[in-house]
């Protein structure tokens, strides 16, 4: 039996689509940015010449980069109130995650474009007599900079497929009104095929863009 195809039933689900769309690139760009923050923050620490602090934050990179991400989700949904007594709401929750996932990547791409400047250049600052702060802002990062945008670009386009795991919580970001409708219509191919298209648009973009930056440092 051919199955028919029909899209149009889609059409009285539109506010949930949008809805879906709007929380998945709120939680994109939001945990996209904090997650930077806290990554700046995580590589000046592993920078530091304070050797406890930097096996502290070694450990948090590691556990975040070696877990999957729908685990750190349950996990911090379900474990941590009963480890701090602290409620968390589901969105709250799926922000925490991605934020600490996002700034042990954030936080390698960081130190490593710090890293990557020539130690000459640090040498000469040195010899002008800049501090570590003015060397830091005037001589390493605009040159490091540079070198970290293609690689902050991949992982921020990594946030985004990120988001679609936040139904697990209950989050009604894109892929959980797609389960929504599907419970309703009873037509999940046509929904999730939807679902698809609009995640390859919200990210084909991002992706071409990334690769023009990294050719462009490449060059």
């Amino acid at each position: 039996m051919q199955y028919q195809w029909d899209f149009g039933f889609l059409i009285q689900y539109q506010s949930l689509i949008w809805t879906g769309v709007l929380y998945t690139i709120g939680f994109t760009i939001g945990t996209a940015v904090s997650g930077l923050i806290v990554g700046c923050l995580v590589a000046l620490a592993r920078l530091s010449n304070v050797k406890i602090l930097g096996g502290l934050i070694t450990g948090f990179i590691e556990i975040f980069r070696c877990t999957p991400v729908l685990v750190q989700l349950v996990w911090c949904y379900y474990a941590l109130p009963i480890l701090t007594g602290i409620e968390l709401s589901p969105g709250a929750a799926a922000f925490i995650t991605l934020t600490l996932y996002g700034a042990s990547f954030f936080g390698e791409i960081i130190r490593g474009g710090i890293i990557s400047v020539d130690l000459g250049q640090w040498d000469a600052g040195r010899a002008l007599g800049m501090r570590r702060h003015q060397l830091m802002a005037r001589v390493v990062l605009p040159q490091a900079f540079r070198r970290m945008i293609p690689p902050l670009m991949n992982q921020t386009v990594l946030q985004l497929k990120n988001t679609s795991l936040l139904s697990v919580l209950a989050v009604p970001d894109l892929l959980y009104q797609g389960q929504l409708i599907t419970s309703a219509s009873y037509r999940p191919l046509e929904t999730y095929t939807m679902i698809a298209v609009i995640y390859f648009i919200l990210l084909f973009p991002l992706t071409r863009f990334a690769h023009r930056l990294e050719a462009r440092a490449g060059r």
